[in-house]
């Protein structure tokens, strides 16, 4: 079921925590919205579900206009963070409580119940109390109660914001897996960029109530469309650092003050159509080559800290008062306060407008 905005605004107070959103969610696809605290994302699905009015525009799910519709009629699904299970019910009780409310027959809550316990592999926990499972388990019995609805559109608010780190990972791959067994359209909310990348078909970046960029997770980490997307994409943060654009015999080059960097051939034209004058360039730390000894197209760097994170270590560099990260492999032999050599791949760099920050390309 495929579910569509049109120019939403939702305002609290003259505040709009979305700001005319204007998307459409396939039928069957797992898109998540990604963002920073207060972005609008949380915003946007209590919207869908019907939590919130809003302000302006429309909402469809499948072809019909809900905006008017309550959160019953909408046969949409949400997680919570915090799971929201009942405390005084079962596990059981708690999944089949929707149904409850349907007042469907025993048979078939239990039916029902039973297949959702099974396709999470919580079947032995149904006569237990939420406080009598674990954080993992728990966040199984609250999906259990969204799917036992067998909803047009699942709605996930940080549903694994709450469980340590190796559980997290293994429940991505359980989630991913889940949405393709039930082809059910889900969307997802989180402010983890690494969780985004790895289990939405599409990335919906939002800042302030407004949509930054959407696409696939290549698309948004490749091609960002503005800084704050180059910024907000990547683990580390992409480098950033600004400079002027110089010309000196007929060539450009990147002005940063302590070094000099080219421009990239596919992007010279551009420049001087536009007659840019001041750019930000964005380099991934994969894209930053250590080496020993120096280049004519190198950059002097002291190693400011060493962080190994197993087979990749990061390397916090100063080049001359512009602070870099680089990724090298963890075999590198280096020490804290060496002078080593750096360089960048121009043909991987990221240019933005200084003025506007949007992408130049």
């Amino acid at each position: 079921m495929k579910v569509v905005y049109e120019h939403v605004t939702k305002k609290f107070g003259d505040v709009a925590a979305v700001d005319d959103l204007n998307l459409e969610v396939k039928s069957g696809e797992f898109l998540i919205l990604l963002g920073p605290s207060g972005c609008g994302k949380t915003t946007t699905i209590r919207l869908t579900a019907g939590l919130e009015p809003p302000t302006s525009g429309r909402i469809c799910i499948g072809d019909r206009v809900v905006n008017d519709l309550p959160p019953r009629d909408r046969n949409v699904a949400m997680v919570f963070q915090d799971y929201a299970l009942y405390p005084h019910l079962t596990v059981h009780q708690n999944i089949a409580f929707p149904l409850k409310v349907r007042k469907m027959s025993r048979d078939q809550i239990n039916e029902h119940v039973h297949k959702v316990a099974s396709m999470l592999r919580i079947t032995e926990l149904l006569d237990r109390k939420p406080k009598e499972i674990s954080g993992g388990q728990a966040q199984r019995v609250a999906l259990g109660r969204a799917m036992v609805r067998e909803p047009d559109v699942f709605l996930l608010d940080e549903p694994l914001s709450n469980i340590d780190a190796k559980l997290r990972i293994e429940m991505r791959a359980e989630l991913v897996k889940l949405q393709r067994e039930l082809g059910t359209t889900t969307i997802y909310v989180t402010h983890d960029q690494e969780e985004a990348m790895t289990i939405g078909h599409r990335i919906v970046i939002m800042n302030k109530g407004i949509v930054q960029q959407v696409g696939s997770p290549l698309e948004v980490y490749d091609r960002p469309k503005s800084a704050f997307v180059a910024r907000f994409i990547g683990s580390p943060a992409m480098n950033m650092f600004e400079g002027n654009i110089k010309e000196k015999d007929g060539e450009l080059a990147i002005d940063v003050g302590t070094f000099v960097c080219s421009v990239p051939e596919n992007l010279v034209d551009i420049i001087r159509d536009r007659n840019v004058s001041e750019v930000m360039v964005g380099v991934r730390p994969e894209d930053i080559t250590l080496i020993r000894e120096e280049r004519p197209d190198s950059i002097e760097a002291k190693i400011d800290v060493i962080e190994p994170v197993g087979s990749d270590t990061y390397l916090y560099l100063d080049a001359g008062g512009v602070s870099l990260v680089a990724r090298t492999d963890a075999h590198f032999d280096l020490t804290t306060g060496e002078k080593v050599w750096l360089l960048l791949h121009k043909e991987r760099f990221h240019l933005f407008d200084k003025k506007d920050r949007g992408r130049i390309d």
